[in-house]
């Protein structure tokens, strides 16, 4: 209870104590079905024995083509295009992740780094067909941390909202609506 309140209880100026209303939790609960579903689609992704371009070197290399006629520079080759498809991936992860945990948003800095070396592991130990890297640790890593901030923002732009609609709320309770 905040100190204002209290001296006001302490001085009997407020008569009733109204508690807090409970907190919702239907926003967290569709971010942690999302962020699971999401999680389904990055490990069905990774975990599979074979590497998800084996058997499409030519159309990668047409879509490189594509690429490369429509402006984007002849430097972005098929590593770059991997590293940003790995970014790409973990954006939805991380998104979701953050508005899942809302408060401890904070905790998927660790978490997304730590996610994608276990997969990076996995596949070095256990899958013979795929390649293990750093560089995709890296990626993962910064692509989850751009959904991280998205989700800052994201969660940042609601608490703003629902404080004005609160104010306003109260406001009109106390002094009636204007037309």
């Amino acid at each position: 209870m905040s100190d204002a309140v209290t001296e006001l209880l302490d001085r009997g100026t407020v008569r009733e104590v109204v508690q807090r209303p409970p907190r919702s939790h239907l926003r967290a609960g569709i971010a942690i079905v999302l962020l699971l579903a999401c999680l389904g689609v990055v490990l069905a992704a990774t975990m599979s024995p074979t590497p998800l371009d084996q058997g499409y070197e030519s159309s990668i290399d047409k879509f490189l083509a594509v690429l490369h006629r429509n402006g984007v520079p002849d430097w972005f080759d098929y590593r770059e295009l991997e590293f940003t498809a790995n970014v790409a991936m973990f954006v939805p992860l991380g998104l979701l992740l953050g508005l899942a945990l809302g408060r401890v948003m904070w905790l998927g800095i660790l978490l997304l780094p730590a996610l994608s070396a276990g997969l990076e592991w996995f596949q070095a130990t256990f899958l013979s067909a795929r390649f293990a890297t750093l560089q995709d640790v890296v990626a993962n890593s910064i692509g989850g941390w751009i959904g991280l901030l998205c989700a800052a923002i994201i969660v940042g732009m609601v608490h703003s909202r629902d404080r004005k609609v609160i104010a306003r709320a109260l406001w009109d309770a106390r002094y009636g609506t204007r037309r």
